[in-house]
């Protein structure tokens, strides 16, 4: 897909001469673009949902909000989580030196400990509230977890409490997308081909149903980085008529 959307972006960035980008700068429009439209599923689902309570939306093949569902769950990742015993926290997915670097967590999903038992969430502000009750601190039977997004490491990580879990905690999130990259060779000629046999290929994880959208935001970052007010002005106008119709 990668590659139909790289070349439909430059076709219509030179039709009239209006410019070229270079394949680093599509790799970084193309991050970017993925990243936007990813971000908004959570609220395009909570919107869909809305309005399918208000009967706004159909089943079966107009199930806005199952489609969506289906579109999230790609990203959704179960790892076993790793402790740092410097930092005494767990890794957050995607800091873990034995992990792929490219599982970051978008947003956790749920904590369990053993397989079996739930380990809930708790903000900053009431743990040491509960750490110093008799009656609602943390235990093995019912622990809880804090993000820690301050560790001396400069990392983000994951405090479980009591301490004494240190094993065994399991994690289910939803990853970032991998960041997209158009690989190529030089030909003699200086011009870029496609080669997508490089070992650091990789092409966009949304759904094939996205590829009018990232065309149209890719090329609006273009029009932005070659100065051409026209670009994105049209691109603007075609998110702005998408928007339209999903309100």
């Amino acid at each position: 897909m990668i590659n139909i959307i790289r070349n439909t972006v430059l076709s219509i960035l030179s039709k009239e001469n209006r410019g070229y980008i270079t394949p680093e700068e599509f790799n970084l429009f193309s991050r970017q673009a993925q990243l936007d439209i990813f971000t908004k599923y959570m609220y395009d689902y909570s919107l869909a949902l809305a309005k399918q309570s208000a009967r706004m939306y159909g089943t079966d093949y107009a199930d806005v909000p199952e489609l969506l569902h289906e579109i999230v769950d790609r990203f959704l990742v179960e790892n076993a989580l790793q402790y740092d015993n410097i930092q005494n926290k767990f890794y957050m997915p995607g800091d873990d030196p034995s992990q792929p670097s490219e599982q970051k967590a978008y947003k956790i999903i749920r904590l369990t400990y053993d397989d079996i038992t739930d380990i809930e969430k708790e903000s900053s502000a009431k743990i040491r509230y509960r750490l110093n009750s008799n009656k609602i601190s943390p235990t093995e039977e019912w622990p809880v977890y804090v993000l820690d997004e301050n560790g001396s490491s400069g990392d983000a990580g994951i405090q479980v409490y009591p301490t004494t879990i240190t094993t065994n905690v399991t994690i289910t999130y939803i990853r970032y997308p991998k960041d997209p990259k158009w690989t190529w060779q030089l030909l003699s000629s200086g011009e870029a081909l496609f080669d997508q046999s490089q070992s650091d290929f990789q092409d966009f994880e949304l759904p094939l149903l996205e590829l009018p959208r990232l065309v149209v935001l890719i090329c609006k970052y273009a029009g932005v980085s070659i100065r051409e007010a026209e670009v994105v002005q049209v691109m603007q106008n075609d998110e702005a008529m998408d928007a339209q119709q999903k309100a």
